[in-house]
């Protein structure tokens, strides 16, 4: 499973990689993981976007994340994320799970 987080300023991003021993997203569609590092210098990828790939932490492997889901989401099976990745988006509000597809 591809774990990719744009939060930068969260303590648990290490270069686009998750690196929590666990996350949670709630029925907001947040990661209530989520913890804020104001003190962290974050990589500007925008600045050189075509001109410089950015510098991306090794993929985990899921098997030793515990992933878990109160969305109502396609990907929710019993509590537990089966999706192939999870994505969280870049902008200033909340961690929003950007891998969320509604149930129908």
């Amino acid at each position: 499973m591809d774990i990719r987080c744009r939060k930068g300023l969260c303590k648990y991003n290490d270069r686009f990689t998750c690196k929590a021993k666990k996350i949670l997203v709630d029925g907001q569609i947040v990661c209530s993981t989520y913890e804020m590092d104001e003190g962290k210098e974050v990589q500007d990828v925008t600045k050189h976007l075509f001109t410089q790939v950015p510098d991306y932490a090794p993929q985990r492997d899921s098997k030793t994340l515990e992933i878990k889901c109160k969305a109502d989401c396609l990907f929710n099976h019993n509590g537990d994320c089966v999706s192939n990745g999870i994505t969280l988006n870049s902008i200033k509000e909340k961690p929003f799970c950007v891998s969320y597809l509604r149930k129908n």
